[in-house]
């Protein structure tokens, strides 16, 4: 997934085949719209989370980097990301901005 020109990766670890523009997110082989899905490994649910975090020993305090999730895993990936010191904000899909976005 490419947020606000960088290359991201799925809460799997895996590069994602989407590109997010604004709040579209794109297929990148067909380019069709399609709904936002969680970032939890093997999940295909519409995500209405977006946990915003960094990892304190690679980022810049003000970097915020993105996983989605679907309300029912919501609260494991918060978990996974909070145990570490990297999770900052959990906000609802609808309402998230990009703060790198102009």
């Amino acid at each position: 997934m490419l947020v606000s020109g960088r290359r991201v990766t799925a809460g799997n670890g895996r590069r994602t085949g989407s590109v997010r523009v604004g709040r579209v997110i794109l297929n990148a082989a067909g380019s069709d719209p399609v709904s936002p899905i969680c970032s939890a490994k093997g999940c295909r649910a519409a995500a209405v989370w977006v946990l915003a975090w960094n990892n304190p020993k690679l980022h810049t305090p003000e970097r915020r980097k993105t996983w989605l999730a679907c309300e029912e895993h919501r609260e494991h990936l918060s978990q996974f990301l909070g145990v570490r010191g990297f999770l900052k904000d959990v906000v609802s899909f609808e309402d998230w901005e990009d703060p790198e976005t102009p």
